[in-house]
């Protein structure tokens, strides 16, 4: 997958036509303020071309986890009053617990060129996520005339939902946007036509969440290094005792196998050679902890590993300072806690000395590198943790599948 097949938002003729645009603003919220509005500002260069364009933009996204339908902590209002500051043109606010409600579709009726109204959260509609979500789906194309659709939320592509796939049907013409368009950009280049050395670094708890990762990345990269939680999986798996740490006792074959596999494609895999070991995890997570540095391969048996040594953060170092692309997926330990957070800093100050391509997989190391200041050292920090991982998986995620091609 690369950039160029699918129609982007530079290819619709939008003048006085209304645009649905799928955008990402599940924002992080405390007491109804915005905490962090990267998300927003993300999608601007999508939402101020079409408004160059004099279209008639409605935007669409969830936030959070409503469970049981509307709830008021979850409105996109902060993230619409937000958006009105960052923009130069009217934004209305459409709030309507099923969404596509009366008020929506008189914002809608009553935009001029130019202007944008945003919807209520998608998930308060439970038909949002589901497969049987016709409906909703049929009720957001009829709102732009069913006219146009833009998929610019990489954080939502991985799901077939009625906002990020089922609208499509209902639609005449789709793209994606900038966003969208340079995430593919990104994750595909580094994983498809990387310039080598190609070092790939995965971090985060389980090996369950990243099997297919692991193996697709081996395939694809010169070398693979493993930190996290899930190195101690690997670690047992080599024979090494690990003490109370994290593992996946049913994935110990599969890790074998990985090992393996590495050594027959002659790959370099890269395992902690020193760990950050405590008597228990921290409780809260940010709480004073004690620790001390011992082999990863000799944990006591009533210590857990937390973080990667210091040998370990030299040698993971090294490795990206030869790299010419270097892609990074999930923290190196406990990175909320300060103590337990050094593994994580020494990678991210690794690859902003680099002048290497390097993309982060979103999630927690993108919420690492924006919270240690390196953020602007990174060639691109991807805004989806489950899509950036499922695209590095070498999966087709729905939201991309279903635009049209050029």
């Amino acid at each position: 997958m690369s950039k160029l097949n699918k129609k982007n938002v530079e290819d619709l003729n939008v003048k006085g036509k209304k645009v649905l645009v799928r955008v990402d603003f599940n924002v992080p919220l405390k007491d109804g303020k915005i905490t962090n509005d990267n998300r927003i500002v993300a999608a601007l260069p999508t939402i101020n071309k079409l408004v160059e364009n004099g279209a008639k933009i409605v935007l669409c996204s969830h936030l959070g986890k409503p469970k049981n339908g509307p709830e008021a902590k979850f409105s996109l209002k902060p993230a619409a009053d937000r958006l009105a500051e960052l923009v130069k043109t009217k934004v209305v606010f459409a709030a309507d617990d099923a969404v596509v409600g009366d008020n929506a579709k008189k914002a809608v009726a009553e935009m001029g060129d130019g202007e944008i109204v945003v919807l209520e959260n998608t998930r308060f509609r439970g038909a949002d996520e589901t497969k049987n979500g016709e409906g909703f789906s049929k009720e957001l194309g009829d709102l732009v005339d069913n006219e146009f659709f833009v998929m610019d939320a990489f954080g939502s592509a991985h799901r077939a939902h009625a906002s990020t796939a089922g609208v499509t049907k209902f639609v005449k013409e789709t793209a994606v946007g900038y966003l969208m368009n340079k995430e593919i950009e990104f994750l595909g280049n580094a994983v498809e036509n990387p310039v080598r050395p190609f070092v790939a670094i995965l971090g985060g708890a389980k090996v369950a969440d990243k099997l297919n990762v692991i193996s697709n990345l081996l395939e694809k990269c010169d070398t693979l290094i493993i930190g996290g939680g899930m190195a101690y999986t690997f670690i047992k798996a080599q024979g090494g005792e690990i003490g109370t740490s994290l593992v996946d006792e049913e994935k110990l074959d599969y890790c074998k196998e990985m090992l393996d596999k590495a050594n027959k494609l002659g790959k370099k895999l890269l395992l902690p050679v020193d760990t950050a070991v405590a008597k228990s995890f921290p409780d809260p997570i940010d709480a004073a902890i004690e620790i001390s540095i011992v082999e990863s391969s000799k944990i006591p048996a009533d210590m857990m590993g937390l973080d990667i040594g210091p040998k370990t953060m030299e040698l993971f170092a090294n490795e990206v300072k030869s790299a010419k692309t270097v892609v990074w997926n999930g923290p190196m330990g406990v990175f909320e806690n300060p103590v337990l957070a050094e593994g994580t800093k020494a990678v991210a100050k690794a690859l902003a000395d680099t002048d290497a391509t390097t993309v982060i997989g979103g999630g927690d190391s993108a919420a690492a590198v924006v919270q240690l200041g390196y953020a602007d050292k990174m060639s691109h920090i991807s805004t989806g943790g489950g899509a950036s991982l499922e695209y590095l998986e070498g999966k087709v995620l729905p939201g991309i599948d279903v635009i049209q091609d050029k």
